[in-house]
């Protein structure tokens, strides 16, 4: 089963966005801040990461850099709210870019997709 990691610190669209994902067959786990995320990354071993950029603890782009910089073959999906981060070069390092909204169609397009190609690279071994 396909593990994703929801980073936000917003417990309704935790739960909201855990809820819905699940019932696409993924199993979901829930932080509500980035402290320590790359140890709850190596805890929980996803195969996808949605982060939220403005989490109020942490700045998601700055946690996008920390993962790639340990992980860089863990696609991340970057959540917000806001579309004015989209042109910031940090933001380039995520797979995806998702505007928030209670239509989950996007995100749920972009974390399949994201897995598709993760696993693809996997079976032909070329990043």
């Amino acid at each position: 089963m396909t593990r994703i990691l929801l980073v936000d610190d917003e417990e309704y669209i935790r739960r909201f966005y855990a809820e819905e994902l699940s019932e696409e067959g993924y199993e979901v786990f829930t932080v509500a801040s980035g402290h320590n995320l790359l140890r709850k990354i190596n805890l929980f071993q996803p195969d996808l990461v949605i982060l939220d950029i403005k989490l109020m603890d942490y700045d998601g782009l700055e946690l996008l850099q920390e993962i790639r910089s340990h992980h860089l073959d863990l696609p991340v999906i970057l959540s917000t709210a806001y579309d004015t981060y989209k042109e910031d070069p940090r933001a380039f390092a995520a797979d995806y870019y998702v505007i928030k909204s209670f239509d989950l169609t996007e995100l749920k397009r972009a974390a399949l997709r994201a897995i598709q190609a993760d696993e693809a690279i996997q079976l032909t071994g070329t990043y």
